[in-house]
């Protein structure tokens, strides 16, 4: 229950700030164009707050937080007295109304900048894209690594995490071919100099719901040494229903002596709803448990076996670690540029979606996205900025989708009223916004199936 109110506060939070800074781009270019606002509404439905501006604004504050709206002076919905009719948004310019519902997304772009630039202001630490190994049959496998190799571009983009890695392949799902640049980790620094491989990619499967597109091509990510001993035991796990804790060292498993953590998840694997024996020592006393570990289906689609544990890793080497901090006047460039490629990809998945390159399945909806604020508020301030980030770009762009019912539905009439030289007929719009509003319920529809099917 209190991860379900943090989720949902942290929720309300992202969709009030992100909503707040839609909304305000259209306020803001409405009122430059001599409009009047008539109402700046933060959610739906029955006012909590309410106040009414020197301006003649009444700012509310609605009690759904699913959304927002401007409601501005327009002939077309309500009667207009004849003294406030050109201060009607009906009446401006078709570049001036075009500028308005631009305004909303852009403003979303700008927000997710502003963001950024706060969060690698304050620095985030991450951990350098580095590689020991490489996953046979998978497209990385024909790369031999004989060092750990630290990736330095994807695509011919540079990246600097795992999260960027992450990132810039996530835009080359669907594609033949995709580019790896690898480099020694002691490079010379400032060093341009790398390693190419084409990856062939035309055959590449991936599923994001059950693994990240980094395992999936087959990069063997670095990971420091695994000790014996349980870091994490799932209370509600399989390890933890039997008995087991944190604190406990492995000694062995089905009378195999333990050697080593890759062999005991092997064993764990296998062994999907059948009873295994867990030897452990604690406090000097050597105990045994017998659990079933829990089944779950792999990116493969099979069964394998979980119980909930983790153990402890040795410390990341400081030679992997990497500060992503900039300067004040550093920074700007840098969000920009992550704006860019968060801009980028997102299109490119959009497109993916309708080509058919990335199944509906990876749609995420509000749930999701509670689930995603919660836990990115629960790590820090830093990774919470850059998930409102994320955020407002796609929200940014789903809104200039050219559906009528959003923004870009909106800007879709106004530049065929520029080419035209006259406004669609209304009865076309109504019939537009219908088959907008149909499409744009039928992917909230598969968005939320999505979303409980992952619960």
């Amino acid at each position: 229950m209190i991860d379900f109110l943090w989720n949902l506060g942290s929720f309300v939070v992202a969709l009030g700030i992100l909503i707040a800074a839609h909304e305000y781009g259209h306020f803001w270019v409405a009122r430059k164009c001599g409009v009047k606002v008539e109402r700046f509404s933060i959610g739906f439905g029955k006012a909590i707050w309410r106040k009414t501006g020197q301006d003649g604004t009444e700012y509310v504050i609605a009690m759904i937080p699913l959304g927002g709206y401007v409601k501005m002076l327009d002939e077309r919905v309500e009667d207009v007295p004849e003294e406030l009719k050109e201060q009607a948004f009906n009446r401006k310019s078709v570049w001036q109304r075009i500028a308005i519902v631009s305004a909303g997304p852009i403003a979303n772009f700008l927000f997710a900048i502003v963001a950024l630039y706060a969060m690698y202001l304050i620095g985030v630490p991450a951990i350098k894209p580095v590689i020991d190994s490489t996953i046979a049959g998978t497209p990385a496998a024909q790369i031999v690594v004989k060092e750990p190799m630290q990736v330095m571009a994807v695509g011919g983009q540079k990246v600097r995490d795992w999260e960027e890695v992450n990132l810039a392949l996530a835009g080359h799902i669907g594609d033949s071919e995709v580019e790896i640049t690898l480099a020694p980790l002691e490079r010379l620094e400032g060093s341009d100099s790398g390693q190419h491989y084409i990856l062939n990619t035309k055959d590449w499967q991936v599923n994001p719901e059950k693994q990240l597109p980094i395992t999936a091509i087959g990069l063997g990510m670095f990971r420091p040494s695994v000790l014996p001993e349980l870091a994490m035991v799932s209370k509600d796990g399989a390890a933890g229903l039997a008995g087991l804790a944190v604190g406990d060292t492995l000694v062995a498993i089905n009378g195999e002596k333990y050697t080593d953590w890759p062999r005991f998840v092997e064993i764990i694997q296998n062994s999907a709803n059948k009873l295994v024996s867990i030897t452990v020592r604690r406090d000097g006393e050597q105990l045994s448990f017998d659990v079933t570990p829990k089944s779950r289906e792999n990116a493969a689609g099979k069964l394998e076996g979980v119980i909930g544990v983790a153990p402890t890793a040795q410390p990341w080497p400081d030679n992997m670690k990497v500060q992503l901090e900039y300067g004040f006047f550093e920074s700007f460039p840098v969000a920009v540029d992550k704006t860019w490629q968060l801009v980028s990809v997102s299109i490119k998945m959009i497109g993916k979606l309708f080509t058919g390159d990335v199944s509906v399945k990876n749609l995420s909806g509000p749930i999701s996205i509670a689930q995603g604020a919660g836990n990115s508020a629960d790590v820090g301030l830093v990774y919470f900025l850059g998930f409102l980030a994320l955020i407002s770009v796609n929200l940014g762009i789903i809104n200039l989708l050219p559906l009528p019912v959003l923004d870009g539905g909106h800007l879709l009439y106004y530049f065929i009223e520029v080419i035209t030289g006259r406004p669609v007929p209304e009865k076309v719009q109504e019939i537009g916004f219908r088959i907008g509003a149909a499409l744009l319920l039928m992917l909230m529809s598969v968005a939320l199936f999505n979303d409980f099917s992952r619960l």
